[in-house]
């Protein structure tokens, strides 16, 4: 798992905390900043999927001309 999604993971997480900590105390506040660092996380997390998948693609595209050079 690279380092982003790590920190996106631990994101969705402080989120979720915070917003159940917000709704048990009656804190809109905080239930709404743990929503919102919640989906900042699962953001980061899909940014960081694409960067792999993209990675990926490049990784693959520059195998398939190797091959072809050989």
């Amino acid at each position: 798992m690279s380092k982003e999604k790590v920190e996106s993971k631990l994101d969705q997480v402080s989120g979720k905390v915070k917003e159940v900590a917000g709704q048990v105390t009656g804190d809109k506040h905080l239930e709404a900043e743990g929503k919102s660092e919640g989906l900042l996380g699962k953001v980061k997390e899909v940014a960081a999927d694409v960067k792999d998948a993209v990675a990926g693609a490049v990784e693959g595209a520059k195998n398939a001309l190797d091959k072809d050079n050989k």
